[in-house]
């Protein structure tokens, strides 16, 4: 896949990502709680995905991220079919890592919040160090 973009990697940058609670983000489809709302393992799961997709339009074509760290706070409950929105801005560039503030909102209050950290890795060296484990 070519990257098409002219966007710089800068601190600063801001992405949003929405979805709507559906059944398979509840924590009582996921196992990690009884409740029918949504669970915490969606919440980091869009959290990634919103600093993922921001910097995917900035990097070469070899590079991508992985999550290497998570700190954060699921504080409220959000109920099935309710849209959850997450923001999230690069705070720091040291190298190949990427710190981010992530917040989440859903149509109500403010429902998450944390920080986020992502390394820069050449896609084709990670995979094979990973597969080397065979």
């Amino acid at each position: 896949m070519k990257k098409m973009s002219n966007k710089e990697l800068i601190v600063g940058l801001k992405n949003k990502k929405s979805l709507v609670v559906k059944k398979e983000h509840l924590a009582s489809s996921k196992g990690s709680g009884a409740a029918d709302v949504f669970s915490t393992p969606d919440m980091l799961l869009l959290m990634e995905g919103t600093c993922f997709l921001l910097t995917e339009e900035c990097l070469k074509d070899n590079e991508s991220t992985v999550g290497t760290k998570a700190d954060f706070k699921h504080m409220a409950a959000t109920p099935l079919g309710m849209k959850v929105e997450c923001e999230c801005e690069l705070i720091e560039i040291d190298r190949r890592r990427l710190v981010f503030k992530v917040d989440v909102y859903d149509e109500k209050e403010k429902v998450g919040e944390g920080i986020h950290e992502r390394f820069i890795i050449d896609k084709e060296k990670f995979e094979a160090k990973a597969n080397s484990k065979k």
